[in-house]
């Protein structure tokens, strides 16, 4: 089973986590079930860049964005080449490294 190994981001995950997935899991829902409180204001419906994290190793492993994704992906804060949204984002066969950047454009937390 891949892993998903998240870096310690101050709030969220202060000591970073390692967590086995199913492929074919979005990295939202595997976080969220597994204490990680990745916000998804949207619901994970595409429609917006609460849930916005960094792949920082196994980002050729996923299936590409597709153009919803990719347009709400331009107003992410601190967008990065390898940025996906975690609620559109598959685990595919491969371990990934990902960062949840420091901020969001949420105005009003959601907690799910």
């Amino acid at each position: 089973m891949p892993q998903l190994i998240f870096l310690p981001h101050e709030e969220i995950c202060p000591e970073g986590a390692v967590i086995e997935v199913e492929k074919g899991t979005t990295i939202c829902d595997a976080a969220n079930a597994n204490g990680i409180e990745i916000e998804h204001a949207c619901e994970k419906s595409c429609a917006c860049t609460t849930c916005h994290v960094i792949i920082r190793e196994g980002f050729d492993s996923l299936a590409e964005a597709e153009e919803i994704e990719e347009d709400m992906l331009d107003k992410a804060w601190g967008l990065e080449p390898e940025s996906r949204l975690s609620c559109q984002a598959q685990v595919g066969d491969r371990d990934l490294v990902v960062e949840i950047p420091k901020y969001t454009i949420n105005m009003v937390s959601e907690h799910h």
